[in-house]
């Protein structure tokens, strides 16, 4: 069995664990195929993207589970999970994949709701009488 590397990538409160093996391209995610977990092409594109920049398409079966958010904040760990596993496999990838921005960790949650206020900074509507 080839060499298996792995990633964990997280966006808001999604987080995906990224495994890479040498392959022809499979996609797994929480054991369906990519067409049928991410039926848009946009985020097909996000979760491709680290492939596309190194020079790699169709060389790696990637396994990945996921939970918590919504598709998009999930696509976009997946990019960043698959991104930290390849630099596992060529650390001198490294400068492609930063320069390209998928190294970066979107670090924007959620602001909590505070007391006395609708939700996190929405006051109650004034009224004059």
């Amino acid at each position: 069995m080839s060499k298996v590397l792995l990633g964990t990538g997280r966006r808001k409160t999604s987080v995906a664990r990224v495994r890479l093996s040498e392959g022809s391209g499979q996609y797994i995610f929480n054991g369906k195929k990519i067409d049928d977990y991410f039926p848009s092409p946009s985020m097909r594109m996000k979760i491709n993207k680290p492939f596309v920049v190194v020079d790699l398409e169709k060389k790696f079966d990637l396994h990945v589970n996921l939970n918590g958010s919504g598709l998009s904040a999930q696509a976009d760990a997946v990019a960043l999970g698959i991104s930290r596993a390849l630099i596992k496999y060529d650390p001198e990838l490294r400068d492609k994949l930063k320069k390209a921005g998928l190294l970066t960790r979107d670090a924007r949650k959620v602001e909590r709701k505070k007391y006395g206020l609708k939700k996190a900074r929405r006051a109650e509507q004034f009224t004059k009488r």
